[in-house]
C-alpha cells in the first residue's frame, strides 16, 4: 500500500482523492523503495510509456490504464544534427495532445479513475491543463481548468475541446494556482496538479527510461526547462531508479534552463542557495516556464545539485532565434520549447559529450 510521505516534516499519509499537501503545508513525495527493474520484462509490454508500469506505484494486477491510455510515450531521440552526431533531441511534442505534459497526465489521471474520482481541477499555463483535460475526458471525469487570461488562444481550445471548462483568471501564476486550489477546498474535489501530485513525476520519469534504451545507457548531460520542474524532477527519478538498479553509474548531469526574465531557480541555484526566493516576473514570450516562485524549488536545487549540474539563463531575444534555427532543422516547436536549444547553445560542450534536450511542445500551440 503506498503512502505519501510530507518532503518537510516527513510526516506519512494514506494516499486519498482529496489530500494534495501535508498538514503542515508541505509537498507530497511518494513514500517507496526503488523499484527492482527487469529490462526483459519490457519487450512483452506496449509500445507506450506503459512498457515501465513495474516502475510505478500501481497493484500488479491493475489494468486500470489499458483503458486510459492514447500510446503515449515512446517518443523518437534523433540527432540534431548530423554534424553533431552527439546532441540528441527527444521529440516529446509527438505525443496525443503534442506535449511531454501527456507523460504525467495519463500516470495522474489512471490514478484518479483507481480512487474513483469524478471531478478534477487543475491550473496551467497551458499544456499541462491541455493534458489533464485529454484524459479526465478518456476517465469520463469532469475537469475544471485554471489558466491565466494571456493564455495562449490556441491552448485554451484545446482544453475545451476535450470538454473541461475553462476558468480564466487575471494575475500570475501563482495567483491562478492558489484560484484553484481554493476552488478544489471548495468543492471538496482531486487536484489533478501536475506540481503537487507526485504521481504525475511517475509518468514524467519515463523520460529517463526510454532515453535509457534508445541510447543503450545514458547520456552525459540532460539540458532541461524548468519552470514548475515537472520533467527536471521527472527526468531525475527516472535515472535515479535506473542507478540505484545497477544499469547506469552516475545519473547524468543536469544543466536546467530559465528564461532570463523569470528565472528564481537561476539565481538561487547559482548562488548554492537551498530554496529559491520568489522573483518578479519581468514578461517572457516562455509561458510555459513562467513561474516566478516554484513550489518545489527546494527539490529542483537538490536534484541539479546532485548531478554537479548548471543553470542556465535565456535572453529574451534568442528565444525566437533559437526557435527559428530549429525550424530550418526541421523542428517546429512552441515558443517556450525554443529555450531548450537557446540553453543548448549556451552551453559549452565538450567534444564527445553525450547531450539530450527535449522538444517540449509542438509549434502549432503558439503563435
Amino acid at each position: 500500500m503506498e503512502e505519501y510521505i510530507c518532503y518537510s516534516c516527513k510526516k506519512t499519509h494514506a494516499v486519498t482523492s482529496l489530500l494534495w499537501k501535508c498538514t503542515c503545508g508541505g509537498m507530497l513525495d511518494l513514500h517507496k523503495s526503488s523499484p527492482t527493474i527487469d529490462t526483459k520484462a519490457w519487450d512483452k509490454c506496449p509500445h507506450s510509456l506503459w512498457r515501465y508500469k513495474q516502475t510505478m506505484p500501481f497493484a500488479e494486477d491493475s489494468r486500470t490504464w489499458e483503458s486510459v491510455t492514447m500510446g503515449e510515450g515512446r517518443t523518437p531521440l534523433i540527432a540534431l544534427d548530423t554534424s553533431d552526431p552527439d546532441t540528441y533531441v527527444k521529440v516529446d511534442y509527438m505525443m496525443p495532445t503534442l506535449s511531454f505534459k501527456d507523460r504525467g497526465a495519463a500516470v495522474l489521471m489512471t490514478k484518479a479513475k483507481e480512487l474513483g474520482v469524478t471531478k478534477v481541477i487543475a491550473d496551467s499555463s497551458g499544456n499541462a491543463g491541455t493534458a489533464v483535460a485529454a484524459y479526465a475526458a478518456r476517465c469520463s471525469i469532469d475537469c475544471d481548468v485554471y489558466v491565466s487570461d494571456q493564455t495562449s488562444p490556441k491552448k485554451t481550445a484545446q482544453i475545451q475541446a476535450h470538454g473541461a471548462a475553462v476558468k480564466q483568471i487575471h494575475g500570475t501564476r501563482e495567483e491562478i494556482a492558489s484560484a484553484a486550489q481554493k476552488a478544489v477546498e471548495t468543492e471538496n474535489v482531486f487536484y489533478a496538479s501536475h506540481v503537487y501530485n507526485p504521481y504525475f513525476f511517475e509518468g514524467t520519469k519515463t523520460y529517463a527510461y526510454e532515453i535509457y534504451e534508445e541510447l543503450g545507457g545514458a547520456p552525459d548531460t540532460l539540458i532541461v526547462p524548468v519552470g514548475n520542474g515537472t520533467l527536471l524532477l521527472g527526468a531525475y527519478y527516472g535515472f535515479k531508479e535506473l542507478r540505484d538498479n545497477g544499469f547506469i553509474e552516475k545519473i547524468p548531469k543536469i544543466a536546467a534552463v530559465q528564461a532570463a526574465n523569470c528565472a528564481p531557480l537561476v539565481s538561487a541555484g547559482r548562488c548554492r542557495e537551498k530554496t529559491a526566493a520568489p522573483v518578479t516576473n519581468q514578461g517572457t514570450a516562455a509561458e510555459g516556464i513562467a513561474v516566478a516562485a516554484p513550489a518545489r524549488a527546494e527539490q529542483i536545487l537538490e536534484a541539479v545539485a546532485d548531478t554537479n549540474g548548471t543553470f542556465i539563463a535565456v535572453e529574451e531575444e534568442d528565444i525566437p532565434r533559437a526557435r527559428e534555427a530549429l525550424s530550418k532543422k526541421g523542428f517546429y516547436v512552441e515558443i517556450t520549447s525554443a529555450v531548450n536549444y537557446a540553453g543548448y547553445l549556451q552551453y559549452k560542450k565538450s567534444p564527445e559529450e553525450k547531450v539530450v534536450f527535449p522538444l517540449c511542445g509542438a509549434g502549432i500551440k503558439s503563435g
